[in-house]
């Protein structure tokens, strides 16, 4: 069934399909249905009255619903995305045009606006999945190529005692490497954060499995949110990019761990400790203790460094700015100005501080660089050229960063939104970046 798995999603033979057949429903939902009795012009004339009103009133209606979940249940910290929500319309509309339809014709008859009402719902779908890049294959949608990665086992472990490795500078391997990495998961525990956590998946690149094997650097990445680790793999499309970069640098790559400190889909801990849970603590205490004691890297956290989509992109430069000790470097993509759990900054203080604007204030990552120096730490930004709102964090952010010491390049990546592309078309120079910083030449 490999076959199957593979089928794309956010482009190829299928998603051509749907959007041939989307596009088909929606102009037979356009047409009039047929009443012998009615005088043609008449049935045409009404019927373009309810197409106008169906359309507005989806319009409506999805404006509403945002409203809501932003405003009122402050679902989302951001708006949603304007072209994902323009996408609601045209399903919303064949919706209500398929209803509109069940009165006027026949069961044979409305079937087929039913069919065509699904069709152009299954349209608007992929194309919001293809937005967000998150679910490229089938595979990545059912949970299928995840399911296969193995549990980390003790043969890829430090053993006590064992040293760092060898010098990575000038490094050759002794023997054959593989072809590409290696998936593992695990679940790493929070003993000084008390929180209970989804597993991590962890990338071995192929120089990790040499006889001698290097002194490899560690990069920590946060998936987005709502979302898990998992999505580092599936939209971030994790290990071919990490592959990719391998085979070009003589097997050598950074070893990533993806650790959850959210504990859910939908929960927003913002990385930090707080009323919520001690998430600062889990990032900055129980990973980077369990990935020294656990995994054969290199423990000299000048050449560590966390990064992160979205949500993970404002929390590496929370940890980036908080923690500067332990993740010298930052990966930002799509990152927000400040951690949040509504769009207004009140609410998010009452969630997490009540009562204590000034705790909350002070942790943030614009305030923190206003007041500290960061001349050895390197911030590596993008934003989609198409997401205004996380362009200007992006320049606020360079900006700040710039001006507290840091090294900084930011990105404007074109032809994107808030996707997944924007890590995706700069993770090797992303990479590249962490090098230079690392004094490493790749």
């Amino acid at each position: 069934m490999d076959w199957f798995s593979d089928i794309r999603l956010t482009d190829g033979p299928l998603y051509g399909t749907v959007l041939v057949l989307g596009v088909g429903g929606a102009a037979y939902l356009l047409v009039p249905p047929w009443r012998a009795s009615e005088d043609a012009a008449m049935r045409t004339r009404a019927w373009a009255i309810r197409v106008f009103s169906a359309v507005a009133a989806a319009f409506v209606l999805v404006a509403t619903v945002h409203w809501v979940m932003i405003n009122v249940l402050t679902v989302f910290p951001e708006d949603i995305p304007g072209p994902v929500l323009l996408w609601f319309v045209p399903a919303v509309s064949a919706v209500i045009l398929g209803i509109l339809r069940m009165p006027r014709t026949s069961w044979l008859h409305y079937g087929t606006g039913f069919l065509a009402a699904v069709l152009v719902v299954l349209l608007s779908t992929i194309q919001i999945n293809a937005y967000f890049g998150l679910n490229r294959t089938v595979s990545d949608l059912m949970g299928t190529a995840l399911a296969r990665i193995p549990v980390l086992e003790q043969d890829l472990m430090r053993h006590a005692g064992e040293p760092d490795g060898a010098p990575l500078q000038g490094w050759k391997p002794e023997g054959d490497l593989p072809a590409g990495g290696e998936l593992r998961k695990t679940a790493i525990p929070g003993p000084a954060s008390g929180m209970t956590t989804r597993d991590a998946f962890i990338y071995f690149p192929p120089a990790y499995f040499a006889a001698n094997r290097p002194a490899l650097p560690v990069l920590v990445l946060v998936a987005g949110q709502p979302g898990g680790p998992a999505d580092w793999l599936t939209g971030g499309a994790l290990r071919g990019h990490m592959d990719s970069f391998a085979a070009a640098h003589g097997g050598v790559a950074p070893v990533v761990v993806i650790p959850d400190p959210n504990g859910s889909q939908s929960a927003n801990t913002m990385c930090m400790d707080s009323r919520i849970a001690n998430a600062d603590t889990y990032l900055s205490q129980d990973v980077p203790r369990w990935i020294s004691s656990t995994l054969a890297v290199d423990t000299n956290h000048r050449h560590w460094a966390v990064g992160g989509f979205s949500f993970g992109g404002t929390c590496a430069v929370q940890m980036g700015t908080r923690h500067p000790d332990i993740y010298a470097d930052v990966l930002a993509f799509s990152s927000e100005a400040e951690p949040a759990i509504a769009k207004e900054r009140q609410k998010t203080i009452d969630a997490a501080f009540p009562g204590n604007p000034d705790e909350f204030i002070k942790q943030t990552p614009l305030e923190i660089m206003k007041h500290q120096r960061f001349e050895s730490s390197g911030m590596y930004l993008t934003a989609g050229q198409n997401d205004p709102e996380f362009v200007g964090n992006l320049h606020a952010l360079a900006a700040a960063a710039g001006n507290a010491g840091f090294t900084v390049q930011a990105h404007e990546v074109e032809h994107t939104g808030h996707s997944w592309d924007t890590s995706s078309k700069r993770f090797a120079d992303a990479l590249q970046f962490l090098g230079s910083q690392w004094g490493l030449q790749w």
